[in-house]
């Protein structure tokens, strides 16, 4: 923890200490042209005693004169020259060190590599240490060239290079391309009060012809994999692999759904829900006509291969085809669904709006008691109310200041607000939904409301049918935008970096968050390059387009990170109260509430962890207050990480044990369980589009028009031309499908590397954690078991897994990886 003072031990008193060391090299099927000239090198460089140094450090403190120090132990140098094979492979080699037992036990190892080439550095293994035995070090991290390191801060200038191993931060000002066209160009996120968002990692490269602001882009997909993270952060041979297979195939799927498309009579629409069921039904079949015509080209065995899953099981829309359209499903996802996260208690009827009156006029709900109050079973308004009976997902304030300009494209939506009603079985019944739209005379006006209510037949029926959509529409882009991608992704990168930027990789801070780091950069920069980008998968298939990441930077204003923790989220979201006689000290106001139940065990569980960890290397509240590393990386994270926040006054002040605890916390629950819960079950629940579509065309028709009609006479043809388009539907499906899948290396939640630590009472704690995880699981599927457990099920019989701590690879709908890494 920090530097220390150092000293070293007699050379007449020192022992010989034998071990090895496993690294893999740079076999020749990545090498570069300046690789094999590195190679070369490197073996004259050997010949002239230039090699690799390794010094042991001593785990003991000592106090001398009022002063700390450490004993480090001799310099000795080795020759790594076996020459790496052309398959990845681990390779060993024999080590030797001088050490003495006065000096404790070694507690850590500098190195430095002498060589032109890098090598990645996996374990040192020493044996016989004196007083101790065997000791195990995991390193796990690569090992760069004397010449080439570059501390780790930085210069902040300068185009990065892909051997560097900087952690840097920068504005996200690389997601347009104004050198193309003026359509093409997007707004700088971050460092403006009109903008503000968490940073990303800088990249350095230069910026456009057109706007200096802007970042140049790297032009085609390949090159984008080449796109600057760190060294360390980089995705894995094996994931990359994976990641990159079923990248290619989403994008052959694509390609292959346009082809199909040509000889539909309905081009890039479906002509029935039973044309959407035959995406999984065996695949893209071609008109007989077609077929022996094309048979050269492509082959129906590709079609069927490349069908947007192989398995659909336990996923809506794969047995009854109809449930998904229920009122009972459509509230059920509110609570178990892959948007948990945005349902409230609503505390005062009608719903009023938190929007700037001046700019948007009167935005509160146009919803009147004769609208539901013949659906409360009884009660008066006030009574439900009181009774803490009225529920609202409230969709309004966060899109009525895009909906207008949205309007304006292709793509026609609404505000929304709906309005839910607790029954006495503890599942939920929707109200009303609010339709809202900006008055066409001008913003400051306020907005144009039309509220729907439960029907059961003729053009009201099927007009609720309609209303519903819209709701799920904005929940899907809410949800992919907003719980997704922002508040995961986006929050948790400036963490990555500021815990390699400020804590060693000694500090027990920074070994107890780095599994919960695991692949995020890498991942968010391939997010930046192909997903969120101009024209990238996002805006061609989630409804604010060309508005997307704009809009997830007016959310960030109100972003802030203690309500993430989920005991503060759900009091906040009125879904909970404090309650010393319930479990954990809160009582859920819905106790079937699936997501919150799995939740709070999996939150008090990691909690339980991180305190057990924490108090073992800080006994009191004054070592937190002079740990100056943690000092600086907090002060770090909040005012370069997080820079356009800096001034807000929620940021807790790590000065105790308990603020440090209930931070890491934190952390470590947004990047595992969170994005588990919001990330997992996409193709579960969205993978049948009907049930989310991510887009709408058209606006509700009005009485008394053809359209009207229409609705009544059939429901699925206008449902069908209203949301989500046969491309970018198919072109959704093929991206939740690569986002909901586990790869092979996933590292779940309570697992990380052998030999982490050599501190027996963190080990144990840990051990005592997964076994927890472990328990929870049991309890979860004896909860999904109960049929009384309405809300955990529902009609479409699909279990509300997402919180199950583990999972095989693949799209399984559960398990919680360590960290943000799809």
């Amino acid at each position: 923890m920090g530097n220390q003072p150092t000293t070293r031990i007699a050379e007449d008193r020192k022992k010989t200490i034998k071990g090895r060391v496993v690294l893999e090299k740079k076999n020749f099927l990545v090498f570069e042209v300046t690789d094999l000239g590195a190679s070369f090198l490197d073996r004259v460089h050997e010949l002239l005693g230039k090699n690799i140094s390794f010094q042991l450090i001593s785990a003991d403190h000592h106090e001398s004169s009022g002063t700390s120090f450490v004993h480090l132990g001799f310099l000795r140098y080795h020759w790594f020259t076996k020459i790496a094979p052309l398959k990845i492979k681990e390779l060993t080699y024999e080590v030797s060190f001088d050490w003495n037992e006065e000096m404790g036990i070694p507690g850590a190892f500098m190195v430095k590599n002498n060589h032109h080439s890098e090598f990645y550095l996996k374990t040192l293994t020493l044996e016989d240490v004196p007083g101790h035995g065997q000791l195990h070090f995991v390193c796990n991290s690569w090992v760069y060239p004397s010449k080439q390191l570059v501390i780790l801060r930085g210069t902040g200038s300068g185009m990065l290079q892909k051997w560097d191993r900087v952690y840097d931060y920068a504005f996200y000002n690389d997601l347009g391309n104004p050198d193309d066209n003026v359509e093409s160009a997007r707004p700088v996120l971050g460092g403006s009060s009109e903008y503000p968002y968490p940073r990303r990692g800088r990249t350095g490269r230069p910026p456009t012809k057109s706007d200096p602001k802007t970042e140049s882009r790297l032009p085609t997909f390949f090159k984008g994999l080449e796109i600057y993270v760190p060294k360390d952060e980089q995705f894995g041979a094996l994931k990359l692999s994976g990641f990159l297979g079923y990248g290619l195939k989403s994008a052959v799927q694509f390609s292959v759904s346009k082809f199909w498309a040509q000889f539909d009579g309905t081009r890039d629409e479906f002509d029935s829900f039973e044309d959407v069921l035959k995406i999984y039904d065996g695949g893209l079949k071609l008109p007989d006509g077609v077929r022996e015509k094309y048979r050269n080209i492509l082959p129906l065995e590709m079609l069927k291969a490349l069908a947007p899953s192989d398995d659909i099981s336990n996923g809506i829309g794969s047995d009854d085809k109809s449930a998904w359209r229920s009122d009972e499903e459509f509230a059920r996802e509110m609570l178990a669904g892959v948007n948990p996260v945005c349902i409230r208690l609503l505390e005062e009827f009608p719903p009023t709006s938190n929007l700037d009156l001046e700019l948007y006029g009167n935005q509160n709900s146009s919803i009147k008691p004769s609208h539901i109050e013949q659906n409360l079973n009884g009660l008066q308004i006030k009574e439900a109310i009181k009774s803490n009976r009225l529920f609202i997902l409230d969709h309004h304030d966060s899109l009525m200041p895009y909906v207008r300009r949205i309007n304006a494209t292709p793509t026609k939506i609404y505000a929304t607000r709906t309005l839910l009603f607790l029954q006495k079985d503890g599942t939920l019944k929707p109200l009303a939904i609010e339709l809202s739209l900006p008055h066409p005379d001008g913003d400051q006006l306020g907005a144009i409301s039309k509220v729907y209510t439960p029907a059961k037949h003729g053009a009201e029926e099927s007009v609720w049918h309609l209303a519903k959509a819209y709701v799920a529409v904005n929940d899907s882009g809410v949800h992919q935008l907003i719980s997704h991608w922002l508040n995961t992704h986006a929050v948790i990168e400036p963490f990555v970096i500021a815990t390699n930027r400020q804590l060693s990789v000694l500090h027990p801070i920074h070994k107890l968050l780095k599994p919960h780091f695991r692949d995020t950069m890498s991942v968010n920069a391939f997010g930046r390059q192909v997903l969120l980008n101009d024209g990238g998968l996002v805006e061609k298939t989630v409804f604010p387009g060309r508005y997307a990441m704009e809009m997830s930077s007016f959310i960030y204003k109100n972003w802030v990170l203690t309500d993430h923790a989920l005991p503060v989220d759900l009091v906040k979201r009125g879904m909970a109260i404090e309650d010393s006689n319930s479990p954990h000290g809160l009582r859920l106001l819905i106790e079937d509430y699936p997501y919150a139940v799995d939740g709070l065990e999996i939150w008090f569980a990691i909690k339980t962890w991180v305190e057990d960890y924490c108090t073992f290397y800080y006994k009191n509240d004054e070592m937190v207050l002079k740990d100056l590393e943690l000092e600086s990386w907090w002060k770090e994270l909040i005012e370069q990480g997080h820079g356009d926040k800096k001034h807000e006054p929620w940021w807790p002040t790590l000065d105790s044990c308990h603020n440090l605890i209930d931070t890491c916390t934190t952390i470590i629950w947004v990047a595992s369980a969170l994005h588990a819960a919001v990330n997992f079950g996409q193709y579960s629940y969205a993978g049948y589009f009907p049930n989310r579509p991510t887009i709408s065309r058209r606006l509700m028709p009005e009485p008394h028009t053809k359209e009207y009609d229409e609705v009544e006479e059939n429901l699925d043809n206008v449902l069908l031309k209203t949301m989500t388009a046969q491309h970018p539907a198919l072109m959704g499906i093929s991206l939740i499908e690569l986002l909901s899948r586990h790869p092979s290396d996933e590292v779940y939640l309570g697992h990380r590397e052998p030999n982490w630590t050599m501190d027996l009472e963190p080990l144990k704690a840990f051990e005592k954690f997964g076994k927890e995880l472990k328990d929870i699981e049991e309890r979860i599927e004896k909860r999904n078991g109960d049929k009384s457990r309405r809300n955990r099920v529902g009609v479409v019989d699909v279990r509300y897994t997402l919180l199950q701590p583990y999972s095989q690879e693949g799209l399984t709908g559960k398990g919680i990886p360590n960290s943000v890494s799809i």
